[in-house]
Protein backbone atom coordinates (compact mmCIF):
# COMPACT_ATOMS: atom_id res chain seq x y z
CA UNK A 1 0.00 0.00 0.00
CA UNK A 2 1.31 3.47 -0.86
CA UNK A 3 2.40 5.81 1.91
CA UNK A 4 -0.45 7.98 3.07
CA UNK A 5 -3.11 5.69 1.63
CA UNK A 6 -5.99 4.78 3.88
CA UNK A 7 -7.53 1.32 3.94
CA UNK A 8 -11.18 1.13 4.93
CA UNK A 9 -12.77 -2.17 5.92
CA UNK A 10 -16.52 -2.45 5.54
CA UNK A 11 -18.27 -4.74 7.97
CA UNK A 12 -21.54 -4.75 6.08
CA UNK A 13 -22.63 -7.46 3.67
CA UNK A 14 -22.99 -6.54 0.03
CA UNK A 15 -26.46 -6.86 -1.43
CA UNK A 16 -26.99 -7.72 -5.05
CA UNK A 17 -28.76 -5.02 -6.98
CA UNK A 18 -31.57 -5.66 -9.38
CA UNK A 19 -34.58 -7.91 -9.57
CA UNK A 20 -35.01 -11.65 -9.87
CA UNK A 21 -35.42 -13.24 -13.29
CA UNK A 22 -38.57 -15.08 -12.17
CA UNK A 23 -40.17 -11.76 -11.16
CA UNK A 24 -39.45 -10.23 -14.55
CA UNK A 25 -40.59 -13.37 -16.37
CA UNK A 26 -43.88 -13.46 -14.42
CA UNK A 27 -44.60 -9.86 -15.33
CA UNK A 28 -43.73 -10.36 -19.00
CA UNK A 29 -45.82 -13.55 -19.22
CA UNK A 30 -48.91 -11.43 -18.54
CA UNK A 31 -48.57 -10.24 -22.15
CA UNK A 32 -50.15 -12.90 -24.41
CA UNK A 33 -47.91 -12.07 -27.38
CA UNK A 34 -44.77 -12.35 -25.23
CA UNK A 35 -45.98 -15.64 -23.73
CA UNK A 36 -46.62 -17.10 -27.19
CA UNK A 37 -43.15 -16.13 -28.45
CA UNK A 38 -41.50 -17.35 -25.23
CA UNK A 39 -43.20 -20.74 -25.58
CA UNK A 40 -42.15 -20.95 -29.24
CA UNK A 41 -38.50 -20.35 -28.36
CA UNK A 42 -38.36 -22.39 -25.14
CA UNK A 43 -37.40 -25.74 -26.74
CA UNK A 44 -34.49 -24.09 -28.56
CA UNK A 45 -33.16 -22.44 -25.41
CA UNK A 46 -33.65 -25.61 -23.38
CA UNK A 47 -31.36 -27.46 -25.81
CA UNK A 48 -28.81 -24.64 -25.76
CA UNK A 49 -28.81 -24.65 -21.95
CA UNK A 50 -28.23 -28.39 -21.87
CA UNK A 51 -25.31 -28.12 -24.31
CA UNK A 52 -23.68 -25.32 -22.32
CA UNK A 53 -24.20 -27.17 -19.04
CA UNK A 54 -22.72 -30.40 -20.43
CA UNK A 55 -19.73 -28.58 -21.92
CA UNK A 56 -19.00 -26.66 -18.73
CA UNK A 57 -19.42 -29.74 -16.53
CA UNK A 58 -16.62 -31.30 -18.57
CA UNK A 59 -14.46 -28.15 -18.15
CA UNK A 60 -14.42 -27.89 -21.93
CA UNK A 61 -14.02 -24.67 -23.86
CA UNK A 62 -16.02 -23.80 -26.95
CA UNK A 63 -12.84 -24.25 -28.96
CA UNK A 64 -12.31 -27.76 -27.57
CA UNK A 65 -15.91 -28.72 -28.32
CA UNK A 66 -15.55 -27.37 -31.85
CA UNK A 67 -12.40 -29.44 -32.39
CA UNK A 68 -14.13 -32.59 -31.13
CA UNK A 69 -17.14 -31.94 -33.35
CA UNK A 70 -15.08 -31.05 -36.43
CA UNK A 71 -16.48 -27.54 -36.71
CA UNK A 72 -15.37 -23.97 -36.05
CA UNK A 73 -15.43 -22.30 -32.64
CA UNK A 74 -17.59 -19.55 -34.13
CA UNK A 75 -20.30 -22.13 -34.89
CA UNK A 76 -20.33 -23.24 -31.23
CA UNK A 77 -20.42 -19.62 -30.09
CA UNK A 78 -23.35 -18.82 -32.39
CA UNK A 79 -25.16 -21.98 -31.27
CA UNK A 80 -24.74 -21.15 -27.57
CA UNK A 81 -25.78 -17.52 -28.07
CA UNK A 82 -29.00 -18.54 -29.81
CA UNK A 83 -28.14 -16.72 -33.02
CA UNK A 84 -27.78 -19.93 -35.04
CA UNK A 85 -30.59 -22.28 -36.04
CA UNK A 86 -28.76 -25.62 -36.13
CA UNK A 87 -29.78 -28.68 -38.10
CA UNK A 88 -30.67 -31.87 -36.28
CA UNK A 89 -27.50 -33.46 -37.69
CA UNK A 90 -25.40 -30.67 -36.19
CA UNK A 91 -27.05 -31.09 -32.78
CA UNK A 92 -26.44 -34.84 -32.91
CA UNK A 93 -22.77 -34.22 -33.75
CA UNK A 94 -22.44 -31.78 -30.82
CA UNK A 95 -24.18 -34.18 -28.43
CA UNK A 96 -21.91 -37.06 -29.49
CA UNK A 97 -18.87 -34.81 -28.99
CA UNK A 98 -20.07 -34.29 -25.42
CA UNK A 99 -20.62 -38.03 -24.91
CA UNK A 100 -24.40 -37.53 -24.97
CA UNK A 101 -27.36 -38.61 -27.07
CA UNK A 102 -30.27 -36.59 -28.44
CA UNK A 103 -33.80 -37.66 -27.59
CA UNK A 104 -36.79 -36.04 -29.28
CA UNK A 105 -40.34 -36.46 -28.09
CA UNK A 106 -43.37 -35.31 -30.03
CA UNK A 107 -46.23 -34.52 -27.68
Amino acid sequence: MKEGAVMIKADCKQKKAGVKFDDIKSKLMEDAEFEKEYNNLKPRYDIISQIIEARKSMDMTQKELAERAGTKKSNISRLESGSYNPSLDFLIKIAKSLGKDISINIR
